[in-house]
């Protein structure tokens, strides 16, 4: 049960709502769950929860693309960020700035394999960076301010 909890606490965290899910890490390690578990938990909720993002924004572009490219601005920004979008996914793991990022990877329609990789990869090495290098010394760096 207590898996259940953090995999829906990572699932929201990793969404856009402005939650943190590391708390709910700290707090299922401490109380000895199983790393395994624990990892395999907050791991598959945060990739299901970027997956439902992109997809946000991939369905949001249908909704915008005529508004977005008449200006001269969006379109602008509509090519960087298909230019700059992987490089950008690199920031994703961020605590404030990476949920909106896997959105906008979406939207700019940046391809979902190498998305998953990019974004997935770095939000379990998070997880995997907490239990390596203990969870206590480094919670709060990721809770939001």
């Amino acid at each position: 049960m207590a898996e259940l909890a953090l995999f829906f606490s990572a699932f929201l965290a990793a969404t856009i709502l402005p939650f943190s899910s590391e708390a709910a890490f700290y707090v299922a390690i401490t109380n000895d769950m199983p790393t395994l578990n624990a990892m395999l938990s907050a791991g598959v909720g945060n990739v299901l929860a970027i997956i439902l993002n992109y997809y946000l924004g991939y369905f949001l572009y249908e909704k915008t693309k005529t508004k977005l490219f008449k200006s001269k601005i969006g379109t602008k920004m509509y090519k960087l960020g298909h230019k700059y979008g992987y490089l950008a996914l690199l920031l994703s793991w961020l605590p404030l700035i990476g949920d909106p990022l896997t959105l906008v990877a979406g939207l700019v329609r940046l391809k979902f394999v190498w998305f998953v990789m990019i974004a997935g990869i770095l939000r379990n090495s998070t997880v995997l960076y907490f239990d390596a290098y203990g969870i206590e010394d480094v919670i709060f760096l990721c809770l939001p301010l």
